[in-house]
């Protein structure tokens, strides 16, 4: 649902949200750039390294609480980067003296109790999600397919939560296999063909790819209710039917219309300035 760059003042912070653990992790290097307030990100790489090696030496928690993941970088590849989550970046803003240390602190609190407010009352997140997609100048028609896919979503994996399957890889190959199975094509290769790169695909889905994904999860659901479908080996049946009822669908469809269903546009400004017609 996340944009994953959020702006303070006029530095980019890369950020990433991870829907298991419902935290945000943010980009330690470019968090440091705005402390330090350096233009040039090598120099702020640089003083990172310094500092790490410095509090690792001290036996600070700080660093061990850091992690890697793959971001993507100037140059548009993606590159392993150290990243922290918002209780670990207040302690180590402790550790650089700089006058911006107050109001990142400020922000990085703000992004913490939103978050705190969105698991209380999940209707905030849903109306923030909202607010994003129409700032990146989606349609109110595509904003509510996504939202109504996100729901058909989440029913669809309450329902693995409680039938033996493991969040993270056991839900993602079961995701692969619907995917599959409806647009005869993988998540890896319509990311691809969309040009996306770390991008959420869902996002930059047009309406009917929207519409398709959802039909393929829900008819999943119901056929693994249906069959009290539990574990791995039942699951992965289930997600084969329910995917192939959508791949018909959408078969029989393009058939009258002469028109793919999956297609190579996105929401890409650099590479796609104009909207989809959603």
């Amino acid at each position: 649902m996340s944009n994953n760059l959020a702006i303070f003042e006029d530095y980019k912070i890369r950020r990433h949200f991870d829907e298991k653990t419902e935290t945000w992790f943010f980009s330690v290097v470019d968090i440091v750039q705005i402390l330090t307030q350096q233009k040039n990100y090598q120099t702020a790489r640089n003083y990172w390294k310094v500092l790490k090696n410095r509090l690792n030496k001290e036996g600070s928690e700080v660093v061990t609480n850091c992690n890697q993941l793959k971001m993507t970088a100037d140059d548009g590849k993606q590159r392993l980067t150290d990243v922290a989550n918002v209780e670990t970046l207040l302690r180590l803003i402790q550790s650089i003296p700089s006058p911006k240390a107050e109001p990142i602190k400020l922000w990085l609190a703000k992004v913490g109790y939103e978050r705190m407010q969105e698991i209380a009352d999940p209707e905030r997140s849903l109306n923030r999600a909202r607010e994003n997609w129409q700032k990146h100048g989606r349609s109110e028609k595509w904003i509510q397919q996504r939202m109504m896919g996100q729901e058909t979503r989440g029913k669809l994996t309450d329902y693995w939560k409680t039938h033996d399957i493991k969040e993270g890889d056991e839900f993602a190959i079961l995701t692969s296999i619907i995917h599959q199975e409806w647009s005869d094509v993988s998540v890896k290769e319509h990311k691809n063909l969309k040009g996306l790169k770390s991008q959420n695909l869902r996002d930059h889905m047009s309406e009917a790819e929207l519409i398709f994904t959802a039909l393929a999860e829900l008819s999943t659901r119901q056929i693994a209710e249906s069959m009290d479908a539990s574990g791995m080996d039942e699951n992965k049946k289930a997600s084969k039917v329910g995917g192939s009822i959508a791949k018909k669908a959408r078969q029989e469809l393009e058939e009258k219309t002469g028109q793919k269903v999956i297609t190579s546009e996105n929401y890409l400004p650099s590479k796609n300035p104009k909207k989809l017609g959603v």
